[in-house]
């Protein structure tokens, strides 16, 4: 277990280094399985409430304000408090959302008690995106190797497994209250034991209740509040904005696909709640996949080429979903989907830590761009779905991936040249 005195990054053992980067594995899989849990429930919560599509994207559009709100958090908690209890912190507060939307769907059946589960679910899940990927990209640097892929892929294959259970829970029974609520507990023991190991450091200002330490050490570490304020500054960086732009067009393609995908396979493929918690489970192994290969294809060709190649997969796999009419087809479009959303977020991270000085901010600020994704796209398809369906409000997707595509040259690493002759 790493110890609470903070030290510089360069202080850190290879075992120290090594815990930290498998802490930071673990917290992703605990944000998609918390996320999963809700998504692939939500035609069983939609049955049992009695709801409309309408409604389902009202109460969706209510954890899109607890994000934003996670957000605007976590800069200042990041700074305050630190990543591990921070990340800690966001993370209870996402188990407990989750209790409260299993108890209001069937317990105590009530909407504004799902709607407050879904805000905190939003807040925790909105702050702890921001602060698990600012570790990420800091234990990418440390290690010495491009991992942010992988770390993204952890948070696959947490949203695997909760869509996966959700698919077998559904399928078998399971009421789902005491589905979400056992899943709760056992994320929140989960993050109790994992954020122990994620290692306090000078850079974040991690005091740890150290406050007695040597007077240089404190005269040099920057306040909180300076950090907040330099965090803030790098909003000026047009390329940074770029880079942003490609995360919000993938983000909104996973984001919406995440929350949709069931629905639309139910109500516009006419399949059961079950086949759509399945098809959720192929889109989100699919994004697995593409991460965990993503890293050495992004060595050899570069982000860009790579960026570009993904958005023509996610448009063709929107397409074939879309408009498909046979199983096999809809099935292959998924998996594209899926595919082409994968690297996105993840290579956008890894573009805004290329500045060592400044990564922490600058992965804040394009996090929080990529997740507006998250907030806006799920209701506005929900809005859309309810006026001209479903199947027909996922072309929104498609604009946005170009525009992710037509970004891409401002992820290229500023120390890889541009391919050409001379290359």
């Amino acid at each position: 277990m790493q110890t609470t005195t903070p030290r510089p990054v360069e202080e850190l053992t290879q075992h120290e280094v090594k815990s930290w980067r498998n802490a930071i594995f673990l917290v992703f899989v605990l944000s998609g399985l918390a996320l999963a849990t809700w998504v692939a429930r939500i035609p069983g919560v939609r049955d049992d409430l009695h709801l409309s599509t309408a409604t389902v994207g009202l109460l969706i559009l209510g954890m899109s304000i607890g994000s934003i709100f996670g957000l605007i958090a976590a800069p200042p908690t990041l700074a305050r408090l630190g990543a591990r209890r921070g990340m800690m912190f966001a993370i209870l507060i996402v188990a407990l959302g989750v209790v409260l939307i299993g108890v209001g769907a069937a317990l105590l059946p009530s909407i504004p008690l799902v709607s407050i589960g879904l805000i905190l679910l939003g807040f925790g899940n909105g702050a702890c995106d921001v602060m698990m990927n600012v570790e990420a990209a800091a234990a990418e640097k440390a290690v010495g190797k491009t991992i942010m892929p992988l770390m993204h892929a952890c948070f696959s294959v947490g949203t695997v497994g909760g869509a996966g259970i959700g698919a077998a829970a559904a399928a078998i029974g399971v009421p789902v209250s005491w589905h979400l609520i056992g899943t709760a507990i056992v994320i929140a023991a989960a993050v109790i034991i994992v954020v122990r190991y994620v290692p306090t450091r000078v850079e974040l200002g991690d005091d740890e209740g150290q406050e007695t330490g040597a007077d240089a050490a404190s005269a040099s570490k920057p306040g909180w509040r300076a950090r907040l304020l330099d965090a803030l500054s790098v909003w000026a960086d047009m390329k940074l904005i770029l880079i942003g732009i490609v995360m919000l067009g993938m983000a909104f393609a996973e984001g919406s696909a995440n929350d949709w995908i069931a629905l639309a396979t139910v109500d516009g493929h006419h399949q059961s709640n079950a086949t759509g918690a399945l098809y959720l489970s192929i889109f989100v192994a699919a994004m697995t996949v593409g991460r965990v290969l993503g890293g050495p294809f992004i060595d050899r060709f570069g982000r860009v080429i790579v960026i570009q190649v993904t958005a023509v997969l996610g448009v063709a796999g929107l397409l074939m979903f879309i408009v498909g009419r046979v199983d096999w087809l809809v099935i292959v479009g998924v998996a594209l989907w899926g595919m082409g959303a994968s690297l996105g977020f993840p290579v956008g991270m890894s573009a805004a830590a290329d500045d060592p000085k400044r990564a922490a901010a600058r992965v804040s600020a394009v996090a929080m761009i990529g997740y507006c994704a998250f907030l806006v796209g799920p209701p506005l398809i929900g809005f859309l779905g309810q006026t001209i369906g479903l199947l027909h409000a996922l072309f929104l997707i498609l604009a946005l991936i170009v525009a992710a595509g037509i970004c891409a040259p401002a992820t290229r690493h500023k120390d890889r040249p541009r391919r050409g002759p001379a290359a």
